[in-house]
């Protein structure tokens, strides 16, 4: 099982250059304080500033016993 990806979208909210300043911003070393989504060469991956997505709920009020049945 693979714990991170190889090929993830460089943004400066995952750099470890950078520092979230609210949603929108993020404070870099090199930059300045410039948007999430912007990236630059400078860019180096740090895992555990990236949040997952939230895994979607399951809907088990459309469920039935005949979907638990083989």
């Amino acid at each position: 099982m693979k714990l991170f990806r190889k090929n993830i979208d460089p943004r400066c909210a995952y750099c470890e250059k950078g520092k979230t300043i609210n949603e929108r911003e993020v404070a870099c070393v090199k930059r300045g304080i410039v948007p999430v989504e912007y990236h630059c060469r400078a860019f180096h991956y740090d895992p555990l500033k990236r949040v997952p997505p939230r895994p979607e709920s399951l809907e088990t009020d459309r469920l039935t016993d005949k979907d638990f049945s083989i």
